[in-house]
């Protein structure tokens, strides 16, 4: 992990938290919320986009790993209400359910 990245984690990592699913709707509702993949640690992930790593975030998102959240999680979301973390990189917001 180079020292930028090391570095921008420990910053996002101090902004990541917890949201309700209600406050990030209307995120939602603008194209903003990126979904991370409970096998990813969203933190490193946030901090490689914040960094411009387009390689790593392409590997990504052609790995179905990240991507723009879609309407059936939001669907499944707005019903079951679970626990989201969030970490904005703006313009994007990065989302990953709480599954612990």
């Amino acid at each position: 992990m180079t020292q930028d990245i090391a570095l921008l984690r420990s910053q996002l990592n101090g902004e990541t938290a917890k949201a309700d699913w209600q406050e990030l709707q209307p995120f939602f509702a603008k194209g903003q919320l990126i979904h991370v993949s409970a096998s990813l640690d969203l933190v490193e992930v946030a901090a490689h986009v914040a960094s411009d790593d387009t390689t790593y975030v392409t590997q990504l998102m052609q790995s179905g790993r990240i991507g723009k959240l879609d309407d059936a999680t939001a669907i499944d979301w707005n019903e079951r209400r679970p626990a989201i973390w969030s970490v904005v990189v703006a313009p994007w917001i990065l989302v990953q359910e709480d599954v612990h």
